[in-house]
């Protein structure tokens, strides 16, 4: 099936980690007594909510756009995004000196619009509800100017950039003496998922990745159980913004239906808890797709008890609306 993709693996993810070490924040794991007693396990949050740009996404970006040869950069570089790579992309392009163009849906959260455009990126808008496809706006803008394109997740740069995370992991439970055995990923193009499996498994084999999705988009999930790549019914419905893809990345699908253990669908209502639940315990500020991994912890779908287990706390911008009905 993926014998035209360049299917990236842990050496990439190493040769990412050297490059963007000093770029990227080593984002502390966090222990919380309150967590351990309620799922039995020795729980650790990966918080990429303090990542810069407030998620994961800006080390793909940087890794990627690093990657173009210099004399290709000066027509800059395109992405589509909802907002977390949108900004990724637009700071990691800011820090290297190149023009950046994002293709945002209208009823994309206005914090993260107006955060991309701060870093000096254009943002062009498209309605989602009418059926208009971001990838053809942005590949014609690309086309048009002579620009890279940066793509969300379905990319062999992106996909290591983002394994530097679960590099991090493993590394920084080894200082402590421990090994992972449950991984938690949120997942939705399964960028995220398929760089974290590739690190973690080639260090810790028995490991077990597990994804989250929300109810009514698991494409991911159904594609592990029927061997290809599903669609999901509906562009969009839930809280959490940032997992709503319509399908895996044929990439990442490659690597994620052999290193991936299981997924599991959370609730919006079980999401807001865990949003909650990081405010008044953690003191964590963290947006719905970065929270839905803590959600299955704390509703126990994924069990926990006797293990140590790592939940990627993947984002945390948040529209303050949202988090401020969901906190209160």
């Amino acid at each position: 099936m993926a014998e035209h993709l360049h299917i990236p693996t842990a050496a990439d993810v190493d040769a990412a980690a050297k490059k963007l070490e000093g770029v990227v924040l080593r984002t502390p794991l966090v222990r919380s007594p309150v967590l351990d007693e309620m799922t039995g396990g020795r729980v650790f949050l990966k918080t990429e909510t303090l990542q810069h740009t407030g998620s994961f996404k800006f080390r793909g970006a940087y890794n990627k756009i690093s990657s173009i040869p210099e004399d290709k950069r000066a027509a800059g570089v395109v992405a589509f995004s909802s907002g977390n790579h949108a900004q990724g992309v637009a700071a990691a392009a800011k820090m290297l000196g190149m023009r950046a163009t994002i293709v945002m849906p209208m009823d994309a959260p206005k914090p993260k619009r107006d955060r991309t455009a701060a870093f000096g990126a254009e943002v062009v808008l498209y309605d989602r509800a009418k059926g208009e496809d971001r990838e053809v706006i942005a590949r014609a803008i690309a086309e048009e100017r002579g620009a890279v394109m940066v793509p969300p997740y379905d990319d062999p740069f992106i996909i290591a950039g983002q394994g530097t995370a679960g590099r991090e992991i493993v590394e920084d439970l080894a200082a402590m003496g421990l090994k992972p055995d449950i991984i938690v990923v949120p997942n939705s193009g399964g960028g995220l998922t398929a760089g974290i499996s590739l690190a973690v498994k080639a260090r810790v084999p028995d490991a077990k990745i597990y994804t989250v999705e929300p109810q009514g988009f698991d494409d991911f999930v159904r594609s592990l159980h029927s061997g290809k790549r599903e669609q999901n019914p509906s562009p969009s419905g839930t809280i959490c913004d940032g997992l709503m893809t319509g399908t895996p990345g044929e990439i990442t699908f490659a690597v994620n239906r052999k290193l991936v253990t299981e997924g599991y669908t959370l609730t919006d209502e079980e999401v807001g808890k865990a949003i909650a639940f990081a405010f008044r315990e953690l003191k964590l500020v963290v947006e719905p797709s970065g929270a839905i991994s803590l959600a299955a912890l704390l509703t126990k779908k994924i069990d926990v008890r006797g293990k140590i287990a790592v939940a990627m706390l993947s984002g945390g911008n948040i529209d303050p609306a949202l988090f401020n009905k969901l906190v209160a």
